[in-house]
This record gives structure tokens, sequence and C-alpha cells, in this order.
């Protein structure tokens, strides 16, 4: 086996590792912005949020690729996401068409029902 075979089932998993980083630091800033905030009247200067949330994804992101447990779990989503059948541009144009015209005329139903309720409301209350 080649060495880019070998490494090729990573790929996605380090993906996931770089997505998940990005979205806990962004996380971390705003939970140390609005902790700090929530406990002293003023908050320290956002280049300090910065670099504290961006250490704390850069720490908690080694931890958890280092971890075998969860390293192997991602593995084995990477390779059971292969194994699934997306569906070709055209599938999805049909279903979202399809899910358009029913909601549509769902609408269409439902909007006749409270008409007609709304009228049979008025003639009963005499409004």
């Amino acid at each position: 086996m080649s060495t880019q075979q070998e490494n090729a089932p990573n790929k996605p998993v380090h993906l996931m590792y770089l997505i998940g980083a990005v979205i806990l630091f962004y996380l971390l800033q705003w939970s140390i912005d609005w902790v700090w905030g929530f406990f002293t009247p003023a908050p320290p200067s956002d280049f300090k949020i910065t670099v504290a949330a961006a250490l704390g994804a850069v720490v908690i992101g080694v931890a958890t690729y280092r971890n075998d447990r969860i390293y192997h779990l991602a593995n084995e989503v990477a390779s059971e996401l292969k194994k699934v059948t997306w569906p070709t541009a055209k599938e999805v144009r049909g279903s979202t068409i399809t899910v358009i015209v029913m909601a549509l005329v769902s609408a269409v139903i439902l909007g006749l029902f409270d008409f007609a309720w709304s009228n049979l409301t008025q003639v009963v209350y005499g409004g």
C-alpha cells in the first residue's frame, strides 16, 4: 500500500478535528466573554479573550486527538460515512420540488379550512 492510500481514511478525520477545533474556539471565545462580563464590570481586551480561546481550543483539540478511544470513534464514523449512498443532484432537485409543492398544497388546504371555519363561526356567533 502506498502512503497516500494509508493516509486517505484519515483526511475526513483530520477535517472533523479541524472543524471541531474552530467551532470550539468560537464557543470558548463567546463563553469567556460572557462569563468574564458576568462576574466583573470591565471585560478584558478582545485580544486576551481570543488568545485564551485559541489556547483552550488547541489544548482540547490535541488532547482529544491523542485520546485513542475518541480517535478510533472518529475513524469509525469516517469509514461509515464512506458507505453512505449520497443522492444525485437530479434526485435532490426532484425531492426539493416535491417538498415545495406539498407545502403549497398544504397551505391552500389549511387556508380553505381557516376560511370556512371563520365564516362558520361568524354565522354561529353573529359577528
